[in-house]
């Protein structure tokens, strides 16, 4: 049977952490699928406890791809670095559906938006490396905070101009808030940076291999998505060139 949301472009958006899904701790899960609704498209969740094979069927029927947020932290070995001793715990579980989701993604041109946690794991996928922890390594004054600072962080950034995210943010700079403690260190291939904080920091990357869509932010914008006009075209320039690229594959 076709369901009500057949022609809403389906984005698939993996769990934050396998600990999150057999628990079914999902509120902030559920920030990311309402902003790909309120984008205009159809959200699906994606298991953590999937194997390859079946994440790679799944995939098939995605016309697109978030990948949110997460307290773990990439493991370090998959960038040849030590573990830090701030380090949080890496999740198997979530780096496996990652790599599936991009590698998919990368092969079938089909566009992505990875935030927080999620452009980490798409610069690892790529080759780059991440500052282990961003205090640490910068003492910034900048609050990058952890992932349930209260209140939460904003600080400004520059957006490199003539770029997607220019574009979608009508200027040269935006405010955006704040909350990790990783960050990209070497972009990894064909990532290209496209803003920065005052103190150095990687905001966002894009990339440059083929025209596909796929974008990284560091920030959060599924938290600010019901009231912030950036955020808001992060998911519509997703879901946008998710609906270009419509799967013709539907379970």
């Amino acid at each position: 049977m076709t369901s009500a949301n057949s022609a809403k472009p389906r984005v698939g958006v993996p769990y934050r952490t396998r600990n999150e899904e057999v628990t079914g701790q999902d509120a902030k899960l559920e920030k990311y699928l309402a902003a790909v609704r309120q984008a205009g498209g159809e959200p699906v969740r994606v298991s953590l406890g999937l194997s390859r094979e079946e994440l790679r069927q799944l995939a098939q029927t995605f016309d697109g791809v978030v990948l949110p947020g997460s307290p773990a932290d990439v493991n370090p070995a998959l960038y040849a670095a030590a573990r830090h001793p701030l380090s949080a715990e890496p999740d198997p579980d979530r780096e496996r559906t990652d790599f599936t989701l991009l590698e998919h993604c990368f092969a079938e041109c089909k566009p992505l938006l990875a935030i927080c946690y999620g452009i980490q794991s798409l610069n690892v996928f790529q080759g780059g490396t991440l500052i282990p922890d961003v205090p640490a390594a910068l003492g910034s004054a900048i609050e990058h905070d952890h992932e349930d600072a209260e209140p939460e962080s904003f600080h400004p950034v520059q957006i490199e101009p003539g770029s997607r995210l220019a574009r979608l943010a009508h200027a040269s700079q935006a405010v955006v808030n704040s909350s990790h403690h990783q960050s990209i260190q070497s972009p990894g291939r064909e990532l290209r940076i496209v803003s920065r904080a005052a103190d150095g920091v990687i905001e966002a990357v894009e990339w440059t291999g083929d025209d596909n869509w796929v974008t990284g932010v560091q920030w959060h914008p599924e938290r600010m998505a019901e009231t912030d006009s950036l955020a808001q075209a992060l998911f519509q320039g997703l879901v946008a060139a998710a609906a270009a690229r419509k799967a013709p594959l539907r379970v």
